[in-house]
């Protein structure tokens, strides 16, 4: 069992994962570990002459480590460690493909499930974060030494676009720094999102005309399509909008 080595020393860049693991009848729990180490990492279901062309034992997932889950029958805690080169600089989505991907439909387990992560800082440091943090916001508003107050938009769905509007304008008018559209408003019958994002504009400015301070709101941009997206945050361009938002769960 190659990927299983209980003499393993981790490494500060390795990223750890604890996977709980529930072994088909008559597979050795170290079996199993090494089964997920493989297939999460450089292995597959049979040896290939390819495994010559590279050094399996740099890249290879290792499982350094199996304890019993008290009180579990046949649940077992499997200890993985990859090594960092395995994984794309500052893509969570190659990270996750690799960690919690095919391996949870390996034969070998009856159950799998991905209990814990340790992410060293030497990746987290490839991921630059959002472009814009608080200080930028701040100086977008020209907001300083007080907490940012915003709200949604309640309720969510049902209001017409003039309706939705009004609400924003007495939202920002009333005293709050931005409000925002929730995740659920996209462009259904009752409030078009063009509808929405002009009346949404309209309320932001006359609020901002008469607090004499600037103002926001989220203007939620998603779309079936990635060019309708395009397409609606244009629009709040053309609009003078200063804020658009994405829903990054569906959209």
């Amino acid at each position: 069992l190659t990927y299983y080595t209980p003499d393993y020393e981790t490494k500060d860049t390795d990223i750890l994962a604890a996977f709980r693991v529930t072994p088909q009848p008559g597979v050795p729990p170290e079996e199993a570990g090494a089964a997920v180490a493989a297939e999460s990492s450089t292995g597959t279901w049979t040896t290939v002459w390819t495994d010559g062309l590279t050094s399996l034992d740099r890249y290879k997932g290792r499982c350094y480590h199996i304890e019993p889950v008290a009180g579990e029958e046949s649940q077992f805690i499997a200890y993985v460690a990859y090594p960092l080169d395995l994984f794309e600089e500052g893509s969570v989505t190659n990270m996750f493909t690799s960690i919690v991907g095919n391996v949870f439909g390996f034969k070998a387990l009856r159950a799998l499930r991905l209990e814990d992560l340790r992410i060293p800082p030497a990746y987290v440091k490839t991921f630059q974060g959002p472009p814009h943090g608080i200080q930028v916001e701040r100086d977008k508003l020209n907001k300083y030494g007080r907490p940012l107050l915003g709200c949604t938009i309640k309720p969510k769905l049902g209001l017409s676009a003039k309706n939705y509007g009004r609400a924003v304008y007495e939202c920002l008018r009333g005293g709050l720094d931005f409000t925002k559209d929730d995740e659920n408003v996209n462009s259904q019958p009752f409030m078009r999102w063009r509808d929405r994002f002009v009346f949404c504009a309209e309320a932001i400015f006359k609020a901002q005309a008469e607090t004499g301070e600037i103002k926001g709101h989220y203007l939620n941009a998603t779309a079936g399509t990635n060019e309708e997206m395009m397409k609606r945050a244009a629009f709040a361009r053309e609009l003078g909008a200063p804020i658009i938002m994405h829903d990054y769960l569906t959209g």
